[in-house]
């Protein structure tokens, strides 16, 4: 079992205190608990309660560190480090009951480089954890992604655009193709789990396009600890200069990558 670290600890309890809330509301949401952020962009006093609460939680054990939240917590800090938090990945899948949800939390120090990653599934009760440098746990045993290399096996995961339509034939022919080279593709509706289940080797591999940090920079930490690879769509591995995400194993990765360079060229 790992040795966890004061950052990890609050994280974890941080997660949990969030997924306790969403337990206690999901599948009861009125209309009046949900807000229109932007075109087809939601936001729920769900989201908002787990915001308030991880937040709460964190600064009240680093108050030194900066802060940004999905939901628009921001706090400017004089330590060099940033959690990086999605209070409730997966809002419209939790508006319409759909069971596939998460808490995602991260840190990252002055240079970007990610030192905590919590992906948390309140439905199910796994907590996906990693720290640099210490592996990757789910409920705190060891994972490693999929060592499958027959592309006919494989499970790929993606996002879909939903709102914004000027790359949809770029992401639609990309599709199409990593369709050919695969066994099936899932569409969960929440990045930080498909990323988390591409580290514990659910999924063989995972892209998307256009996502935000708080999408992805807990996912991140866990593949990499779990032995995967993770850049964004140009190959570069430092993924918060851009908004795309490719993970997977020595296989799926340049696989995608590939896939990703033909339909959206620098």
């Amino acid at each position: 079992m790992e040795h966890k670290s004061n950052e990890l600890l609050t994280a974890i309890r941080a997660a949990r205190a969030a997924g306790a809330i969403t337990l206690e509301k999901f599948g009861t949401l009125s209309h009046l608990e949900i807000k229109a952020k932007e075109f087809k962009d939601f936001v729920t006093d769900v989201d908002k309660a787990c915001e308030a609460a991880i937040s709460s939680i964190i600064t009240e054990s680093f108050p030194q560190d900066s802060m940004l939240c999905e939901e628009g917590t921001v706090i400017k800090g004089i330590s060099g480090r940033s959690w990086i938090v999605d209070p409730l990945d997966g809002t419209l899948n939790f508006i319409h009951s759909f069971p596939v949800y998460s808490i995602s939390i991260a840190l990252c120090d002055s240079h970007n480089e990610l030192l905590i990653g919590v992906v948390y599934q309140p439905l199910l009760q796994e907590l996906f954890t990693a720290e640099r440098g210490q592996g990757a746990f789910l409920n705190d045993k060891k994972i490693t992604i999929s060592s499958r290399t027959d592309k006919e096996s494989f499970l790929m995961a993606t996002g879909l655009p939903f709102s914004e339509y000027s790359y949809l034939d770029s992401s639609l022919g990309m599709l199409r193709d990593i369709i050919h080279d695969s066994a099936g593709i899932r569409r969960a509706g929440s990045a930080a789990i498909d990323l988390a289940y591409t580290a514990c080797g659910r999924f063989d591999g995972f892209w998307e396009y256009k996502l935000m940090p708080w999408d992805f920079a807990a996912g991140v930490l866990l593949v990499r600890e779990a032995g995967g690879v993770v850049t964004d769509f140009s190959g570069k591995e430092d993924v918060f200069q851009g908004q795309s995400i490719i993970a997977g194993n020595s296989i799926t990765h340049p696989l995608i990558l590939q896939k990703a360079l033909t339909h959206f060229p620098a």
